[in-house]
C-alpha cells in the first residue's frame, strides 16, 4: 500500500499540473492602431485691384488667386475660377470681397477701390454786351399805314420794354420813328416823329423817366426792307429802340 501510494501521488500531481497548464490560454494580440486621419489643406485667397484710386468712369483690373478651394465667389461678380483677371468699372467706392471654400475650411480677402466723383464741368458763361442785352429785352413796335396810334398788339411789347427799362435805370435809349417809302420826305419825317413820340409817351406812362429817352425821326430814309410789298412796308412802319451811347 505504501509503495502504491508513493507511485500514485506523483502521478496525480502530474495530472493536476497538466490540467492547470492546459487551462491557461494565451492572451490575444491588441488590434493595430488606426491610420492617421487625412486633414484637408486649408484654402487660401488673395485679391488685388489696380489702381485702387480712380475717377468715376475709369476702369480697374481685379486679379485673384486661390488654392485648395472648390467654390470661389466675388461679391458683386459671382462665381469665379480659382485664378483670374477681370476689368470692372465701379461707379462708386467698392470693396471687392472674395470667398474661397473647400474641405479644409474657408478663406477670404478684400480689395478696396476708392472712386472719386468726376470733376465738375465748368460751362463758360457768355457775357452779353450791353447792346446784346438791350436787344434781347427791348423790342420794336409797328404801326398801321399812315398812322401813329399804338396798336393793340404793340401794347404787350411796350409793357415788356418798360419793365426792363424800369429795372435798369441807368439805360438810356433812342426811339427812332420810321415810315415806308410811300409819301413825300417831308410828310414822312413828320409821321416818323409822331410815331417816336407816341412810343415815348407810352414808356413814360409805364414809369420810364422821360429824361432817359431821346426821339428822332428818320422818315423813309433808313428802311429795314427795300422791296415794294406790303410785308416789306410793314417792317418799315415802326418805332425802333436802340441804346443811347
Amino acid at each position: 500500500m505504501n509503495t502504491r501510494n508513493r507511485i500514485l501521488v506523483p502521478a496525480a500531481l502530474l495530472v493536476a499540473l497538466l490540467t492547470v497548464a492546459g487551462c491557461a490560454k494565451k492572451k490575444p494580440l491588441p488590434p493595430p492602431p488606426p491610420p492617421p486621419a487625412v486633414v484637408a489643406p486649408a484654402p487660401t485667397a488673395q485679391i488685388t485691384a489696380t489702381p485702387t484710386l480712380v475717377t468715376a468712369g475709369d476702369q480697374v483690373q481685379l486679379s485673384w488667386r486661390t488654392t485648395d478651394a472648390t467654390s470661389i465667389s466675388i461679391d458683386g461678380i459671382g462665381d469665379v475660377p480659382s485664378t483670374g483677371v477681370k476689368t470692372v468699372t465701379p461707379a462708386s467706392s467698392t470693396s471687392y470681397h472674395i470667398v474661397a471654400r473647400g474641405e479644409g475650411g474657408t478663406a477670404e480677402a478684400t480689395a478696396r477701390v476708392t472712386v472719386n466723383a468726376p470733376p465738375a464741368v465748368v460751362v463758360p458763361v457768355k457775357t452779353m454786351s450791353a447792346e446784346e442785352e438791350f436787344r434781347a429785352n427791348v423790342q420794336d413796335i409797328f404801326y398801321d399805314y399812315d398812322a401813329a396810334e399804338i396798336r393793340a398788339d404793340s401794347q404787350a411789347t411796350l409793357s415788356r420794354d418798360a419793365s426792363y427799362l424800369v429795372s435798369h435805370p441807368s439805360v438810356r435809349l433812342v426811339i427812332g420813328g420810321y415810315c415806308d417809302e410811300r409819301g413825300s420826305n417831308e410828310y414822312n419825317i413828320g409821321l416818323g416823329q409822331n410815331r417816336a413820340d407816341a412810343a415815348k409817351n407810352a414808356l413814360v406812362t409805364a414809369g420810364v423817366a422821360a429824361s432817359r429817352i431821346r426821339v428822332v425821326s428818320y422818315g423813309k430814309e433808313k428802311p429795314f426792307c427795300s422791296e415794294s410789298t406790303e410785308e416789306c412796308w410793314q417792317q418799315n412802319r415802326r418805332a425802333g429802340f436802340s441804346l443811347d451811347q
